[in-house]
């Protein structure tokens, strides 16, 4: 198994959401110190929704995702490992919150 580096949590929304997406954003990397990406209010990469990424540590894993799952009134969140294995990070890897939406993961074949 590869290390892991880090984590990547995307919390998805849309034009109603936008609003209760970036205050959860917000209110994580607050709370935990974490970095919040941009707030994408166009699908980017392989999300097929809008979104904004959250990038944390291993040591942090277990509150941020459990801050999620209790916060994320109803949002849809996708959480994969870094391990430099970005097609198995986003498939095999990949963590979901509130359902499963499907990645367009053909930038990351080889």
């Amino acid at each position: 198994m590869s290390p892991v580096e880090g984590y990547h949590a995307h919390v998805y929304f849309d034009a109603q959401t936008l609003e209760q997406a970036r205050a959860l954003c917000e209110s994580v990397a607050a709370r935990f110190g974490i970095r919040m990406g941009r707030v994408h209010e166009r699908p980017v990469g392989p999300h097929p929704d809008w979104s904004c990424q959250l990038a944390f540590d291993h040591a942090q894993f277990a509150d941020v995702m459990l801050y999620l799952a209790l916060n994320r009134q109803g949002l849809v969140i996708f959480t994969h490992p870094v391990t430099g294995d970005d097609l198995a990070d986003h498939t095999e890897h990949a963590i979901w919150m509130g359902g499963v939406r499907e990645l367009n993961v053909e930038m990351f074949k080889k």
